[in-house]
Protein backbone atom coordinates (compact mmCIF):
# COMPACT_ATOMS: atom_id res chain seq x y z
CA UNK A 1 0.00 0.00 0.00
CA UNK A 2 2.95 2.44 0.85
CA UNK A 3 4.35 1.48 -2.90
CA UNK A 4 1.65 4.32 -4.69
CA UNK A 5 3.51 3.30 -8.35
CA UNK A 6 2.98 -0.46 -7.67
CA UNK A 7 -0.82 0.16 -6.51
CA UNK A 8 -1.22 2.56 -9.82
CA UNK A 9 -0.01 -0.30 -12.22
CA UNK A 10 -2.20 -3.14 -10.24
CA UNK A 11 -5.15 -0.72 -10.52
CA UNK A 12 -5.03 0.81 -13.29
CA UNK A 13 -3.43 -1.77 -15.98
CA UNK A 14 -6.71 -3.73 -15.84
CA UNK A 15 -8.72 -0.84 -17.03
CA UNK A 16 -6.31 -0.10 -19.74
CA UNK A 17 -6.33 -3.38 -20.93
CA UNK A 18 -10.09 -4.29 -20.88
CA UNK A 19 -10.76 -1.52 -23.40
CA UNK A 20 -8.01 -2.53 -25.64
CA UNK A 21 -9.31 -6.05 -25.91
CA UNK A 22 -12.93 -4.75 -26.17
CA UNK A 23 -12.01 -1.97 -28.92
CA UNK A 24 -8.83 -3.21 -30.76
CA UNK A 25 -9.29 -7.19 -30.83
CA UNK A 26 -11.46 -7.73 -34.16
CA UNK A 27 -11.17 -9.99 -36.97
CA UNK A 28 -13.23 -7.66 -39.32
CA UNK A 29 -11.32 -5.73 -41.96
CA UNK A 30 -12.49 -2.13 -42.47
CA UNK A 31 -11.21 0.67 -44.20
CA UNK A 32 -8.63 -1.25 -45.85
CA UNK A 33 -6.88 0.97 -48.50
CA UNK A 34 -6.78 -1.04 -52.07
CA UNK A 35 -6.07 0.25 -55.63
CA UNK A 36 -7.57 -0.21 -58.66
CA UNK A 37 -6.05 -1.00 -62.32
CA UNK A 38 -8.97 -0.06 -65.20
CA UNK A 39 -7.21 -0.23 -68.31
CA UNK A 40 -10.96 -0.47 -69.98
CA UNK A 41 -12.59 2.26 -67.46
CA UNK A 42 -15.99 1.48 -68.91
CA UNK A 43 -19.58 1.89 -67.43
CA UNK A 44 -19.45 -1.89 -66.20
CA UNK A 45 -16.51 -1.36 -64.39
CA UNK A 46 -17.00 2.01 -63.19
CA UNK A 47 -19.82 0.48 -61.07
CA UNK A 48 -18.59 -2.11 -59.79
CA UNK A 49 -15.38 0.33 -58.47
CA UNK A 50 -19.14 2.64 -57.23
CA UNK A 51 -19.72 -0.71 -55.27
CA UNK A 52 -16.60 -1.11 -53.52
CA UNK A 53 -16.33 2.50 -52.58
CA UNK A 54 -19.48 2.67 -50.97
CA UNK A 55 -18.74 -0.63 -48.72
CA UNK A 56 -17.75 0.05 -45.20
CA UNK A 57 -14.64 -2.39 -45.79
CA UNK A 58 -12.56 -0.19 -48.55
CA UNK A 59 -11.43 2.85 -49.48
CA UNK A 60 -9.93 2.80 -53.40
CA UNK A 61 -6.79 5.13 -52.67
CA UNK A 62 -5.54 5.01 -55.70
CA UNK A 63 -5.56 4.16 -59.52
CA UNK A 64 -2.83 2.24 -61.17
CA UNK A 65 -1.94 3.66 -64.82
CA UNK A 66 0.49 0.89 -65.02
CA UNK A 67 0.63 -2.80 -64.04
CA UNK A 68 3.54 -2.17 -62.97
CA UNK A 69 3.00 -0.11 -60.19
CA UNK A 70 1.50 -3.56 -58.43
CA UNK A 71 4.35 -3.97 -56.93
CA UNK A 72 6.31 -0.32 -56.12
CA UNK A 73 2.52 0.15 -54.02
CA UNK A 74 2.77 -2.99 -52.03
CA UNK A 75 6.46 -2.14 -51.00
CA UNK A 76 6.12 0.81 -50.34
CA UNK A 77 3.39 0.04 -47.48
CA UNK A 78 0.46 2.28 -48.68
CA UNK A 79 -1.73 -0.37 -49.83
CA UNK A 80 -3.33 -3.37 -48.98
CA UNK A 81 -5.08 -4.98 -52.13
CA UNK A 82 -5.08 -3.99 -55.68
CA UNK A 83 -7.86 -5.51 -58.38
CA UNK A 84 -7.30 -5.39 -61.27
CA UNK A 85 -9.51 -5.44 -64.48
CA UNK A 86 -9.26 -7.23 -67.63
CA UNK A 87 -9.18 -4.99 -70.96
CA UNK A 88 -12.62 -4.19 -72.17
CA UNK A 89 -14.23 -5.76 -69.56
CA UNK A 90 -17.70 -5.03 -70.79
CA UNK A 91 -17.28 -5.91 -74.05
CA UNK A 92 -16.35 -9.54 -73.52
CA UNK A 93 -18.42 -9.84 -70.76
CA UNK A 94 -21.30 -9.10 -72.85
CA UNK A 95 -20.00 -10.80 -76.19
CA UNK A 96 -18.50 -14.09 -74.52
CA UNK A 97 -20.80 -13.87 -71.78
CA UNK A 98 -17.36 -13.84 -69.77
CA UNK A 99 -14.75 -11.48 -68.11
CA UNK A 100 -11.58 -11.59 -65.77
CA UNK A 101 -10.47 -10.20 -62.47
CA UNK A 102 -7.05 -10.38 -60.72
CA UNK A 103 -7.20 -9.81 -56.95
CA UNK A 104 -3.62 -9.08 -55.41
CA UNK A 105 -3.72 -9.04 -51.84
CA UNK A 106 -0.21 -8.50 -49.61
CA UNK A 107 0.45 -12.50 -48.85
CA UNK A 108 2.80 -10.91 -45.54
CA UNK A 109 -0.19 -11.07 -43.50
CA UNK A 110 -2.23 -13.99 -44.75
CA UNK A 111 -5.15 -13.23 -42.10
CA UNK A 112 -6.04 -9.79 -43.25
CA UNK A 113 -5.17 -10.98 -46.60
CA UNK A 114 -7.81 -13.52 -46.73
CA UNK A 115 -10.26 -11.94 -45.21
CA UNK A 116 -10.16 -8.93 -47.90
CA UNK A 117 -9.86 -11.11 -51.03
CA UNK A 118 -13.18 -12.99 -49.23
CA UNK A 119 -14.71 -9.40 -49.23
CA UNK A 120 -13.80 -8.48 -52.49
CA UNK A 121 -14.87 -11.51 -54.15
CA UNK A 122 -18.17 -11.22 -52.88
CA UNK A 123 -19.08 -7.57 -53.34
CA UNK A 124 -17.82 -7.87 -57.15
CA UNK A 125 -19.60 -10.87 -57.74
CA UNK A 126 -22.65 -9.12 -56.16
CA UNK A 127 -22.09 -6.10 -58.29
CA UNK A 128 -22.18 -7.90 -61.71
CA UNK A 129 -25.06 -9.79 -60.43
CA UNK A 130 -27.35 -7.27 -59.04
CA UNK A 131 -26.94 -5.48 -62.82
CA UNK A 132 -27.81 -6.28 -66.58
CA UNK A 133 -25.67 -5.94 -69.51
CA UNK A 134 -27.97 -4.67 -72.50
CA UNK A 135 -26.75 -3.78 -75.67
CA UNK A 136 -28.96 -0.95 -76.98
CA UNK A 137 -27.57 0.82 -80.37
CA UNK A 138 -24.46 -0.89 -80.29
CA UNK A 139 -23.70 0.64 -77.11
CA UNK A 140 -22.78 -1.17 -73.85
CA UNK A 141 -24.82 -0.24 -70.84
CA UNK A 142 -26.47 -0.96 -67.55
CA UNK A 143 -29.78 -2.43 -67.50
CA UNK A 144 -32.19 -0.05 -65.61
CA UNK A 145 -35.97 1.27 -65.57
CA UNK A 146 -35.18 4.01 -68.30
CA UNK A 147 -33.58 2.38 -71.00
CA UNK A 148 -35.63 -0.20 -73.41
CA UNK A 149 -34.38 -4.29 -72.71
CA UNK A 150 -33.13 -5.16 -76.08
CA UNK A 151 -30.56 -7.64 -75.38
CA UNK A 152 -29.57 -9.53 -72.24
CA UNK A 153 -26.96 -12.21 -72.08
CA UNK A 154 -26.16 -14.73 -69.12
CA UNK A 155 -22.61 -13.81 -67.90
CA UNK A 156 -20.17 -14.95 -65.25
CA UNK A 157 -17.43 -13.54 -63.73
CA UNK A 158 -13.82 -14.72 -63.48
CA UNK A 159 -11.89 -13.97 -60.21
CA UNK A 160 -8.46 -15.09 -60.00
CA UNK A 161 -6.79 -14.59 -56.60
CA UNK A 162 -3.49 -13.94 -55.93
CA UNK A 163 -1.10 -14.00 -52.76
CA UNK A 164 2.21 -11.47 -53.37
CA UNK A 165 5.38 -12.60 -50.96
CA UNK A 166 3.13 -15.39 -49.92
CA UNK A 167 1.37 -17.63 -52.26
CA UNK A 168 0.93 -20.75 -49.78
CA UNK A 169 -0.41 -18.16 -46.71
CA UNK A 170 2.08 -19.22 -44.22
CA UNK A 171 1.00 -17.75 -40.69
CA UNK A 172 4.61 -17.82 -39.55
CA UNK A 173 5.51 -15.20 -42.58
CA UNK A 174 3.30 -12.48 -39.99
CA UNK A 175 3.86 -13.77 -36.71
CA UNK A 176 7.43 -13.90 -36.85
CA UNK A 177 8.06 -10.16 -36.98
CA UNK A 178 5.67 -9.57 -34.11
CA UNK A 179 6.85 -11.95 -32.06
CA UNK A 180 10.85 -10.60 -32.42
CA UNK A 181 9.35 -7.17 -31.15
CA UNK A 182 7.97 -8.96 -28.37
CA UNK A 183 10.86 -10.93 -27.44
CA UNK A 184 13.56 -8.52 -27.74
CA UNK A 185 11.65 -5.57 -25.80
CA UNK A 186 11.38 -8.58 -22.78
CA UNK A 187 14.79 -9.50 -22.57
CA UNK A 188 15.81 -5.81 -22.81
CA UNK A 189 13.56 -3.58 -21.66
CA UNK A 190 12.55 -5.53 -18.61
CA UNK A 191 15.95 -7.35 -17.16
CA UNK A 192 17.55 -3.78 -17.26
CA UNK A 193 14.83 -2.16 -15.17
CA UNK A 194 14.83 -4.85 -13.23
CA UNK A 195 18.94 -5.43 -13.13
CA UNK A 196 19.25 -1.59 -12.06
CA UNK A 197 16.53 -1.64 -9.44
CA UNK A 198 17.72 -4.69 -7.85
CA UNK A 199 20.89 -2.48 -7.00
CA UNK A 200 18.55 0.49 -5.30
CA UNK A 201 16.76 -2.71 -3.52
CA UNK A 202 19.76 -4.38 -2.22
CA UNK A 203 21.66 -1.05 -0.98
CA UNK A 204 24.30 -1.48 -3.04
CA UNK A 205 23.68 1.10 -5.22
CA UNK A 206 25.35 3.97 -3.06
CA UNK A 207 28.49 1.12 -3.23
CA UNK A 208 28.82 1.81 -6.76
CA UNK A 209 27.84 5.63 -6.74
CA UNK A 210 31.09 6.11 -3.99
CA UNK A 211 33.54 3.96 -6.82
CA UNK A 212 35.35 5.97 -9.09
CA UNK A 213 33.00 4.63 -11.95
CA UNK A 214 30.77 6.99 -13.58
CA UNK A 215 27.64 6.35 -14.05
CA UNK A 216 27.44 6.11 -17.62
CA UNK A 217 30.07 3.21 -17.27
CA UNK A 218 27.41 1.70 -13.94
CA UNK A 219 24.59 2.07 -17.02
CA UNK A 220 26.92 0.41 -20.00
CA UNK A 221 27.88 -2.29 -17.28
CA UNK A 222 24.29 -3.26 -16.67
CA UNK A 223 23.00 -2.80 -20.05
CA UNK A 224 26.20 -4.83 -22.17
CA UNK A 225 25.05 -8.47 -21.20
CA UNK A 226 21.55 -8.01 -22.34
CA UNK A 227 22.27 -6.92 -25.59
CA UNK A 228 24.69 -9.62 -26.21
CA UNK A 229 22.08 -12.04 -25.02
CA UNK A 230 19.50 -10.09 -27.23
CA UNK A 231 21.81 -10.41 -30.37
CA UNK A 232 22.24 -14.39 -29.38
CA UNK A 233 18.34 -13.95 -29.19
CA UNK A 234 18.28 -12.19 -32.89
CA UNK A 235 20.48 -15.14 -34.07
CA UNK A 236 18.59 -17.63 -32.32
CA UNK A 237 15.47 -16.53 -33.56
CA UNK A 238 16.26 -15.95 -37.07
CA UNK A 239 17.69 -18.85 -37.96
CA UNK A 240 14.36 -21.11 -36.49
CA UNK A 241 12.24 -18.99 -38.38
CA UNK A 242 14.26 -19.99 -41.97
CA UNK A 243 15.23 -23.14 -40.74
CA UNK A 244 12.45 -24.44 -39.01
CA UNK A 245 9.55 -22.37 -40.41
CA UNK A 246 10.72 -21.73 -43.89
CA UNK A 247 10.68 -18.15 -43.56
CA UNK A 248 12.86 -16.46 -45.73
CA UNK A 249 14.89 -13.62 -45.43
CA UNK A 250 13.84 -11.96 -48.96
CA UNK A 251 16.23 -9.23 -48.10
CA UNK A 252 19.50 -7.81 -46.92
CA UNK A 253 20.88 -9.59 -43.78
CA UNK A 254 22.71 -6.30 -43.03
CA UNK A 255 20.04 -3.81 -43.37
CA UNK A 256 18.16 -6.81 -41.06
CA UNK A 257 20.31 -6.35 -38.72
CA UNK A 258 20.51 -2.92 -38.36
CA UNK A 259 17.03 -2.54 -37.59
CA UNK A 260 17.71 -4.93 -35.19
CA UNK A 261 20.20 -3.59 -33.23
CA UNK A 262 18.64 -0.18 -33.60
CA UNK A 263 15.52 -1.70 -31.97
CA UNK A 264 17.62 -3.13 -29.00
CA UNK A 265 19.66 0.01 -28.12
CA UNK A 266 15.71 1.57 -28.00
CA UNK A 267 14.49 -1.36 -25.90
CA UNK A 268 17.45 -0.96 -23.44
CA UNK A 269 16.93 2.91 -23.11
CA UNK A 270 13.38 1.68 -22.49
CA UNK A 271 14.48 -0.36 -19.90
CA UNK A 272 16.42 2.33 -18.12
CA UNK A 273 13.77 4.86 -18.08
CA UNK A 274 11.51 2.49 -16.16
CA UNK A 275 14.42 2.26 -14.00
CA UNK A 276 14.45 5.30 -13.16
CA UNK A 277 10.82 5.98 -12.42
CA UNK A 278 9.91 2.93 -10.15
CA UNK A 279 11.86 1.70 -6.82
CA UNK A 280 10.88 -2.24 -7.04
CA UNK A 281 11.55 -5.05 -8.92
CA UNK A 282 8.13 -6.16 -9.06
CA UNK A 283 7.00 -2.92 -9.75
CA UNK A 284 9.98 -3.23 -12.60
CA UNK A 285 8.54 -6.62 -13.79
CA UNK A 286 4.98 -5.00 -14.21
CA UNK A 287 5.79 -1.54 -16.18
CA UNK A 288 7.93 -3.77 -18.10
CA UNK A 289 6.32 -6.73 -18.83
CA UNK A 290 2.51 -5.53 -18.79
CA UNK A 291 2.73 -2.46 -19.66
CA UNK A 292 5.04 -2.85 -22.68
CA UNK A 293 3.65 -6.43 -23.57
CA UNK A 294 -0.03 -5.76 -24.01
CA UNK A 295 0.83 -2.64 -26.28
CA UNK A 296 2.70 -5.17 -28.71
CA UNK A 297 0.11 -7.94 -28.88
CA UNK A 298 -2.84 -5.61 -29.22
CA UNK A 299 -1.11 -2.28 -30.95
CA UNK A 300 1.77 -3.15 -33.22
CA UNK A 301 -0.23 -4.87 -35.68
CA UNK A 302 1.18 -8.33 -34.78
CA UNK A 303 -2.42 -9.65 -33.99
CA UNK A 304 -4.84 -7.60 -35.39
CA UNK A 305 -4.91 -5.06 -38.34
CA UNK A 306 -4.19 -1.50 -37.48
CA UNK A 307 -6.48 0.14 -40.03
CA UNK A 308 -9.85 -1.74 -38.85
CA UNK A 309 -9.56 -0.24 -34.78
CA UNK A 310 -11.18 3.04 -34.08
CA UNK A 311 -8.58 5.98 -34.79
CA UNK A 312 -8.11 6.95 -31.48
CA UNK A 313 -6.33 3.74 -31.12
CA UNK A 314 -4.50 3.98 -34.00
CA UNK A 315 -2.73 7.08 -32.88
CA UNK A 316 -1.91 5.77 -30.13
CA UNK A 317 -0.07 2.60 -32.12
CA UNK A 318 2.35 5.42 -33.83
CA UNK A 319 3.59 5.62 -30.32
CA UNK A 320 4.56 1.83 -29.94
CA UNK A 321 8.08 1.35 -31.29
CA UNK A 322 7.22 -2.39 -31.78
CA UNK A 323 4.87 -1.23 -34.68
CA UNK A 324 7.39 0.36 -36.89
CA UNK A 325 10.24 -2.59 -35.98
CA UNK A 326 7.19 -4.99 -36.88
CA UNK A 327 6.48 -3.02 -39.74
CA UNK A 328 10.37 -2.68 -41.42
CA UNK A 329 11.50 -6.13 -40.18
CA UNK A 330 7.79 -7.81 -42.10
CA UNK A 331 9.05 -5.46 -45.18
CA UNK A 332 12.51 -6.86 -45.20
CA UNK A 333 12.11 -10.43 -44.56
CA UNK A 334 8.93 -10.63 -46.33
CA UNK A 335 9.15 -8.27 -49.11
CA UNK A 336 12.62 -7.95 -49.71
CA UNK A 337 12.50 -4.35 -50.11
CA UNK A 338 15.80 -1.78 -49.94
CA UNK A 339 16.49 1.03 -47.00
CA UNK A 340 14.21 3.25 -49.30
CA UNK A 341 11.22 1.80 -48.50
CA UNK A 342 11.72 1.41 -44.77
CA UNK A 343 13.47 4.76 -44.46
CA UNK A 344 10.18 6.03 -42.73
CA UNK A 345 10.35 3.30 -39.91
CA UNK A 346 14.05 3.65 -39.20
CA UNK A 347 13.73 7.30 -39.05
CA UNK A 348 10.92 6.71 -36.05
CA UNK A 349 13.15 3.87 -34.30
CA UNK A 350 16.34 6.19 -34.41
CA UNK A 351 14.08 9.51 -33.34
CA UNK A 352 12.49 7.48 -30.52
CA UNK A 353 15.81 5.58 -29.26
CA UNK A 354 17.40 9.60 -29.32
CA UNK A 355 14.49 10.36 -26.63
CA UNK A 356 14.77 7.93 -24.80
CA UNK A 357 18.31 7.69 -24.44
CA UNK A 358 18.40 11.24 -23.48
CA UNK A 359 15.36 11.22 -20.89
CA UNK A 360 17.02 8.17 -19.28
CA UNK A 361 20.30 9.44 -18.96
CA UNK A 362 19.19 12.99 -17.57
CA UNK A 363 16.60 11.58 -14.86
CA UNK A 364 19.49 8.86 -13.84
CA UNK A 365 22.30 11.24 -13.31
CA UNK A 366 19.85 13.38 -11.44
CA UNK A 367 18.62 10.50 -8.93
CA UNK A 368 22.06 9.78 -8.55
CA UNK A 369 23.07 13.06 -6.67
Amino acid sequence: MRDKRTMLILLVMPVIQIILFGFAISTEVRNAQIAIFDPSKDVVTSSMKTQLQASPYFSIAEELSDYRQINDVFKEGRINMVIVFSENFAENLFHTGEAAIQIVADGTEPNQASILVAYASNILRQAINNEQLIMNNGQMTMNNENNPQLSIVNYQLLIENRMLYNPSMKGAFNFVPGVMAMILILICAMMTSIAIVREKEMGTMEVLLTSPLKPIYIILAKAVPYLALSIINLTTILLLSVYVLDVPVAGSLILLVFTSLLFIVLALSLGLLISTVVNTQLAAMLASGMVLMMPIMLLSGMMFPIESMPKILQWISTIVPARWYREAIQKIMIQGVGIKFVAKELLILTTMTVVLLVVSLKKFKVRLQ
